[in-house]
C-alpha cells in the first residue's frame, strides 16, 4: 500500500516521447479519468460546465508545452484530478484548477472567465493567478505572490487547497527542471507549501511534499533511506502481522466495524529523527505506525476510541508518557485521535492510532472533509477563527512580502497552544507565545499597557512563555508604552503588528520636533525646506526614509553642524564626493581572497575554491561547507559571496525568500586548501581512547586537529572533534576508520556547536 510510494519516488520520471495522435488520446484519457473521479458530485448542467472549462484551457494552452516536452494542458487536468482525488473538492474547484494558469499564462482574461463561468469561479482563478509585473528585487516574487493568495483564501479556502494541488503536481514532475530551480521550487515547498497542506489537515499531502523536497534538498539521505526502507520491507511486514492478529482477533470477537493496517512512516520524519536523536537508521524503532480506523455512529466515536485503546493496552503494555489525547482537545487543524506507544514482541516500542471513519477522512482529505461534516451548523469552529485571525493581520499588514511571510509562517503555520482567561474562556495561540501575545489577543488596548501577567496566580513578566493549559490574568498600567524589546519575544502576527503601529506613533511623535528643527536650520543656511532636499539629506545621513531623519535630529543622533559642509547653490544641496576606500585582502582557510559581488553575468556559474586570485567567496558558518558538499552560492549585500551546503539549516528560508540572490555553484579540485569541520563521537569509555581516536586521525590519515573535546559519563564517552580536511571524499573515509575502532558507538559530522553537544 502506502509502501510502494518509496519505489516512485525514487524512480526517474519516463522522457516524454509521444506522437501527435498519442497526445491527443492521452489528453482525452486523462480528462475521462477526471470525469469518472467527480461522477458522484455532478449536477443538472456541470458537465456541460466542466466541458467547456477544459475546452477553454485546451485551446488556451494548445501551443504550450511543459518543460518535460508534453502538452501544458496536462498540468491542469492532473491539478484538478488532485483536487478530486486527494483533497475531495468539488465541481467549482475542478473548473477554476482546468482555468488556474489561462489568466496568466495566455490570452484569456479575468473578464472572459467571469463572462462564461460566473464572478465565484473568476474570483478564485484571480487568486490563483501568479504575480507577472515586475517585483522590486529587494524583495521574493513567491512571497509576494503568497501574500496575494492569502488576501483571498480569507474569502475563500479553495484558493489555497488548489495552489496546494498545483504545488503538489509540480513537484512530482519536477526532475524536469534545472538544479537550481529544483532547489529554489523545493526550499519553497518545505518553507510554506508543506506547513500550509499540514495546517489544512492535509497529512498525506503534506508528508509527500516534505518527501519530495527531501529527494532534491537532501538527494544522498533521501535515497540511503528509501533503500534501507526496501531493503526491510518484508521483515516489516511479517512484524506488522504478527503485531496486529491478536487485536483483529478481539475486536471481531467484540463485535466492531473496523479497518487495521501498518502504515510506514515518511523518509522526512524518519530523517528528522535521525537527526534529531543522532541515531542511526537501524536504531530508529517506529519505522510505522499502527492504524485503527472504527465504523462508529458520532455520538459513540469518543467511547469507542477509548474501548478500543483499553483493548490494545491490555494486551501490549503501553508507555505512559506517550498517550496523546486529540480527542478531547483536537489539534488545531481539526485531527482528532488518540494516540499511544505500547510494547510489542520482540521487545520493539509500536505507535498505535486508533480514530473513527469521520476522523480519518478529515485527517486525510483535511478541510474540504472538515466543511463537509460542518454542513447545517452554524458554529464558529477553529477554522473559522483561525481565517478571521488571518483576516485580521492581513488587514493591518504594510510590510513586505517577506516580512510578512515570516510572521504568516510563525504565527499561523505553527503548533497552536491552548490558554484560558480568568473566566475560562479559551485562547488560541502559536507555540512559543509570551504573555504578551495573550495581552494583545485579548484587546489592543490591553496589550499596549501590559506590564506583567498572573499566570495560575503567579507573577510573571510579560516575556513569559505560555504553556497549553495556562490561566492567564493580565496586569496593566497607564503609565506602560510599547518598546523595540518588545518585538523580540512575541511570536503572533496581530502583537509584532500592533506593536510596531504604536512605534511608529511614538516616532511620527518624536519626529515632529525633528522635521521643526531642520526646517529652520536650512532656512537659516539660505536652503529651501523642500522634498528634494530632503531626500538628498536623507541618502547623506544614509537612513532609511524622512521619518529616521527627522526621528534621529529629534533624539540627537545626527548633529546638523554637518550642514555647512554642504554647498548650497539656489534651492539644492550637494553633497561633497565620497572618498574612495582602499581595497583590503583578507585571508580565509590558508587561502587569499579578494571580495566580488558577483554581477548577473558571472551568476551563471561560479567555480570556487580553486586558487587565491579567482573569485571571492566567505564560507558560511552555519553549514561550514568542504569539498564534495553539494552547495550553492548566496550573493548577501556588503558582504559578497556566501557559500552554504544546500542541507544547510538556513538554505530552505534563504531560496524560498531570496531567489533572485542564489548563485549557481559548485567545487574545483584542489587539495592544497584546507578546510574546518567537525565530528561528534559516541562511543565506550575505555582506557586509551583518546590515543586511538587521535592515531587514526593525526598518525593514519594525516589530517590536522584543531579542537578535541572528551566528556566521560558512567561508562560511556562523547567526544567533539574539529579537523582541516580538503575535501568530503577525506572527511567520508575518516569517518569509516573511526566507526571501526573497538567501542566506537557513532561519528556523525557536526556543522555548529549546538549540533555538537
Amino acid at each position: 500500500m502506502a509502501e510502494e510510494q518509496f519505489n516512485v519516488l525514487e524512480a526517474p520520471l519516463p522522457k516524454y516521447n509521444l506522437t501527435e495522435e498519442q497526445e491527443r488520446k492521452e489528453i482525452l484519457r486523462q480528462y475521462r479519468a477526471l470525469l469518472r473521479s467527480i461522477r458522484s458530485n455532478l449536477k443538472t448542467g456541470d458537465k456541460e460546465l466542466l466541458r467547456e472549462a477544459f475546452e477553454t484551457a485546451a485551446n488556451a494552452h494548445k501551443t504550450m508545452r511543459r518543460k518535460s516536452g508534453e502538452p501544458y494542458i496536462l498540468h491542469p487536468l492532473a491539478v484538478a484530478r488532485i483536487c478530486v482525488e486527494e483533497i475531495g473538492l468539488g465541481v467549482r474547484s475542478t473548473i477554476c484548477a482546468l482555468l488556474h494558469d489561462t489568466v496568466e499564462d495566455t490570452d484569456v482574461t479575468l473578464e472572459d472567465v467571469e463572462r462564461e463561468f460566473g464572478s465565484e469561479i473568476a474570483r478564485i482563478v484571480d487568486g490563483l493567478t501568479k504575480i507577472s509585473n515586475v517585483i522590486d528585487p529587494n524583495t521574493s516574487a513567491q512571497a509576494e505572490n503568497f501574500k496575494k493568495i492569502l488576501l483571498t483564501l480569507t474569502n475563500d479556502p479553495r484558493v489555497i487547497l488548489i495552489k496546494l494541488a498545483d504545488r503538489l503536481h509540480n513537484m512530482r514532475t519536477l526532475d524536469y527542471m534545472k538544479k537550481e530551480k529544483q532547489l529554489k521550487i523545493a526550499s519553497e515547498t518545505i518553507w510554506v507549501y508543506a506547513p500550509l497542506a499540514h495546517r489544512m489537515g492535509l497529512y498525506n499531502i503534506k508528508t509527500e511534499l516534505e518527501d519530495l523536497s527531501m529527494k532534491y534538498l537532501e538527494p544522498e539521505a533521501y535515497k540511503d533511506i528509501a533503500r534501507k526502507l526496501n531493503d526491510t520491507k518484508r521483515e516489516r511486514s511479517r512484524y506488522i502481522n504478527e503485531f496486529i492478529k491478536p487485536l483483529k482477533e478481539k475486536l471481531t470477537a467484540l463485535g466492531y466495524d473496523f479497518d487495521i493496517y501498518g502504515r510506514p512512516k515518511s523518509i522526512h520524519s524518519i530523517w528528522n529523527k535521525i537527526k534529531k536523536k543522532g541515531v542511526a537508521f537501524e536504531e530508529v524503532y517506529d519505522l510505522f505506525a499502527i492504524r485503527v480506523i472504527l465504523n462508529s455512529p458520532p455520538e459513540k466515536e469518543k467511547e469507542d476510541c477509548w474501548k478500543v485503546y483499553s483493548l490494545i493496552t491490555d494486551q501490549y503494555s503501553p508507555s505512559p508518557e506517550r498517550l496523546r489525547d486529540w480527542l478531547s482537545k483536537p489539534k488545531n487543524n481539526g485531527y482528532e485521535a488518540l494516540h499511544t506507544t505500547v510494547m510489542g514482541p520482540q521487545g520493539r516500542w509500536v505507535e498505535v492510532q486508533i480514530r473513527s471513519k469521520r476522523m480519518n477522512e478529515i485527517a486525510e482529505k483535511g478541510l474540504a472533509a472538515h466543511f463537509k461534516y460542518k454542513e447545517g451548523s452554524n458554529d464558529e469552529d477553529r477554522f473559522d477563527k483561525w481565517f478571521g485571525q488571518i483576516r485580521e493581520a492581513i488587514s493591518t499588514q504594510d510590510m513586505d512580502g517577506i516580512n510578512f511571510l515570516q510572521d504568516f509562517k510563525t504565527s499561523f503555520l505553527a503548533e497552536e497552544i491552548y490558554v484560558y482567561t480568568p473566566k475560562g474562556d479559551v485562547k488560541m495561540l502559536p507555540i512559543n507565545s509570551t504573555a504578551l501575545d495573550f495581552a494583545f489577543a485579548i484587546h489592543s488596548a490591553i496589550g499596549r499597557r501590559c506590564i506583567g501577567a498572573k499566570v495560575n496566580h503567579k507573577l510573571v513578566p510579560i516575556s513569559y512563555r505560555l504553556k497549553s493549559g495556562d490561566q492567564v490574568e493580565i496586569i496593566t498600567s497607564q503609565k506602560q508604552k510599547p518598546t523595540e524589546d518588545w518585538l523580540n519575544f512575541v511570536v503572533s502576527a496581530k502583537a509584532k503588528s500592533k506593536i510596531k503601529d504604536a512605534l511608529r506613533e511614538e516616532k511620527r511623535k518624536v519626529a515632529d520636533d525633528g522635521k521643526y528643527t531642520l526646517q529652520r536650520r536650512l532656512e537659516g543656511l539660505g536652503a529651501a525646506y523642500n522634498q528634494h532636499n530632503i531626500d538628498e539629506l536623507v541618502n547623506f545621513y544614509k537612513v532609511a526614509s524622512q521619518l529616521d531623519l527627522f526621528y534621529n535630529i529629534a533624539v540627537k543622533l545626527i548633529d546638523l553642524k554637518e550642514l555647512k559642509d554642504f554647498n548650497v547653490l539656489g534651492d539644492k544641496l550637494e553633497q561633497p564626493k565620497p572618498q574612495a576606500k582602499p581595497v583590503t585582502e583578507t585571508k580565509h582557510h590558508d587561502a587569499e581572497v579578494k571580495h566580488h559581488t558577483p554581477s548577473k553575468k558571472d551568476s551563471e556559474l561560479i567555480i570556487f575554491g580553486e586558487s587565491s586570485d579567482k573569485i571571492m567567496y566567505t564560507l558560511a558558518k552555519c553549514c561550514n561547507p568542504i569539498p564534495g558538499d553539494d552547495v550553492f552560492g548566496f550573493i548577501r549585500p556588503g558582504k559578497g559571496l556566501i557559500i552554504h551546503r544546500t542541507s544547510c539549516p538556513n538554505a530552505p528560508q534563504m531560496m524560498a525568500n531570496h531567489g533572485e540572490r542564489i548563485v549557481k555553484t559548485k567545487w574545483a579540485k584542489n587539495k592544497e586548501i584546507s578546510f574546518l569541520t567537525g565530528l561528534k563521537i559516541i562511543g565506550i569509555d575505555d582506557v586509551g581512547v583518546i590515543n586511538k581516536i587521535t592515531n587514526v586521525i593525526s598518525g593514519e590519515m594525516r589530517v590536522n586537529i584543531s579542537a578535541l573535546t572528551i566528556e566521560s559519563e558512567e561508562g560511556l564517552f562523547r567526544g567533539s572533534i574539529k579537523v582541516f580536511v580538503h575535501d568530503k571524499e577525506e572527511l567520508s573515509e575518516l569517518v569509516e576508520r573511526l566507526k571501526k575502532l573497538p567501542g566506537i558507538h557513532a561519528v556523525d559530522r557536526f556543522d555548529t556547536e549546538e549540533e555538537a553537544r
